[in-house]
């Protein structure tokens, strides 16, 4: 084919588009100093003037950033989500807190008081490191996937849940590290229907029910154990770090569910049945319900293999706190009345009210 070489020799450029300086005429508030606080220059002081009114139902479906000005002739994101559908007002809060308690499983984890351990008590802790990979990774997918359905006017709640999904990935990187850190390996994974289910919710607020209240819930208790599961300081360390980013998580879910249930009452009941499927889901231990996680922690409470009933003793005692702890969330939620209505496997662990 003939080459065009006076084609190839044009340097023409098209004219630029006719300059529109309209933009420094905007009517946005102008003049705001947003001043730092005790904590930094936060979301919280940001969100001054009009930059900080909220409403319910996005102004517009772009992308519009909260408070830019509108614009004619752009295409619309088909955003799916209100603010009360999503809104948690907690949000802000959490979020500056993920950003400045950042760590890094590289460097603050004391790797090197790793010892050999005894094959049954290694075997355990993989185990379990196993199933906390494979549940974190949930736990990451599932708020991950909702961030494009929720409007960029409602920002707090996209960056509070990016912020979780970064948490989360830090979780199955120390857990996975654990598991391949000291002689050990990847076990035996989990049956996922579980999990499943989780990420499978079709309302964000039947996710958070699930994952925020009880799954992430059950999950901050048992690290909250962690000194009654760990054989050194890198252990203790390890879920230490885990469970502070946990409390976060749950936060978020109990603040949701509050504001469902104060500016929404007539959902109460569809919340108790997303409460019941995820009572169903957690029944079997708390944790989980196969395997192999159930007798990796009671052979890490008992000491061994041989101490398994001993270990057992010490996993209803987790299971325990695990409950009560979920109780408590609920009744700050508002949801009190859910103790009457419990799944039996849970109601039997709680205490008296």
């Amino acid at each position: 084919m003939a080459i065009d070489q006076g084609a190839m020799l044009r340097t023409e450029t098209p004219l630029p588009a006719e300059l529109d300086l309209s933009w420094l005429k905007s009517e946005a508030d102008w003049g705001i100093w947003a001043k730092p606080g005790k904590r930094g220059l936060t979301l919280d002081e940001i969100n001054a003037t009009s930059y900080g009114e909220i409403a319910n139902v996005p102004g517009d479906q772009t992308m519009r950033p909260r408070g830019a000005a509108h614009r004619v002739g752009v295409p619309h994101i088909g955003y799916t989500l209100n603010r009360d559908d999503v809104w948690s007002k907690n949000a802000t809060l959490l979020y500056e807190e993920a950003v400045q308690r950042q760590w890094s499983s590289a460097t603050d984890i004391p790797w090197e008081t790793l010892e050999p351990l005894p094959d049954d008590i290694e075997r355990a802790m993989s185990q379990l490191c196993t199933f906390l990979t494979e549940v974190e990774f949930i736990a990451g997918d599932t708020p991950g996937q909702w961030l494009p359905s929720i409007s960029n006017e409602h920002y707090e709640i996209k960056l509070y849940l990016a912020s979780q999904v970064m948490d989360e990935a830090r979780h199955l990187d120390v857990f996975r590290k654990r598991a391949l850190a000291n002689g050990g390996g990847l076990m035996s994974g989990g049956p996922g229907s579980g999990l499943r289910q989780i990420i499978s919710s079709r309302d964000f607020s039947e996710m958070s029910a699930i994952m925020h209240i009880i799954g992430e819930g059950f999950i901050q208790s048992l690290f909250r154990s962690g000194e009654l599961l760990s054989n050194n300081e890198a252990e203790k360390r390890m879920f230490r770090l885990a469970a502070q980013d946990e409390s976060r998580h749950v936060s978020f879910g109990v603040m949701h569910m509050k504001h469902v249930l104060e500016t929404t009452p007539e959902r109460r009941e569809e919340i108790h049945s997303y409460l019941d499927a995820g009572e169903e889901i957690f029944a079997g231990t708390g944790v989980t319900a196969s395997g192999g996680s159930m007798e990796s922690l009671a052979i890490l409470l008992g000491g061994g293999v041989d101490h398994m009933d001993d270990g057992f003793r010490k996993l209803m005692a987790v299971r325990r706190r695990q409950v009560n702890e979920y109780m408590h969330r609920l009744d700050v939620a508002g949801l009190g009345d859910r103790r009457g209505r419990m799944t039996d496997q849970f109601a039997v662990f709680l205490d008296a009210a």
